[in-house]
């Protein structure tokens, strides 16, 4: 891990928290009807904007970690590290909120497209920016 970049980190995580902020913006209508906490507010409150660019952060620290770890260092590792962690995080566990918690498979399916973008970017990025 010694040889992370941080300063790749630190772009990963602003580009993945810039790729989030449009994909929400993009499928705010969507959302708000779909999910009765979203309609209830125009902007989420301030201190969500923080704490989401804290957890980006973690995200892409342990990516790049793993990419660190399995010495991916060009695009086609990259992007199937993100998809393989996508389909066995995200995908899996939103899955399991439409099965058993009658989350509408639209509201899923629009975070599970943000997971896949933010994945994918920070991978991406992490891997070729050494």
């Amino acid at each position: 891990m010694s040889d992370m970049n941080y300063l790749a980190i630190v772009g990963a995580t602003v580009a993945a928290f810039a790729f989030s902020s449009v994909w929400y913006i993009v499928f705010a209508k969507q959302r708000a009807r779909l999910n009765s906490a979203a309609a209830t507010k125009a902007r989420p409150p301030s201190w969500m904007m923080p704490v989401e660019l804290l957890r980006t952060l973690v995200l892409a620290l342990v990516l790049a970690g793993l990419a660190s770890q399995l010495r991916i260092a060009d695009g086609t590792s990259a992007v199937k590290l993100a998809v393989a962690l996508w389909i066995g995080f995200p995908l899996i566990l939103l899955s399991g909120s439409v099965i058993y918690e009658n989350v509408p498979w639209k509201l899923a399916a629009i975070h599970v497209g943000d997971w896949l973008g933010k994945l994918l970017v920070i991978a991406i990025v992490v891997s070729l920016w050494r």
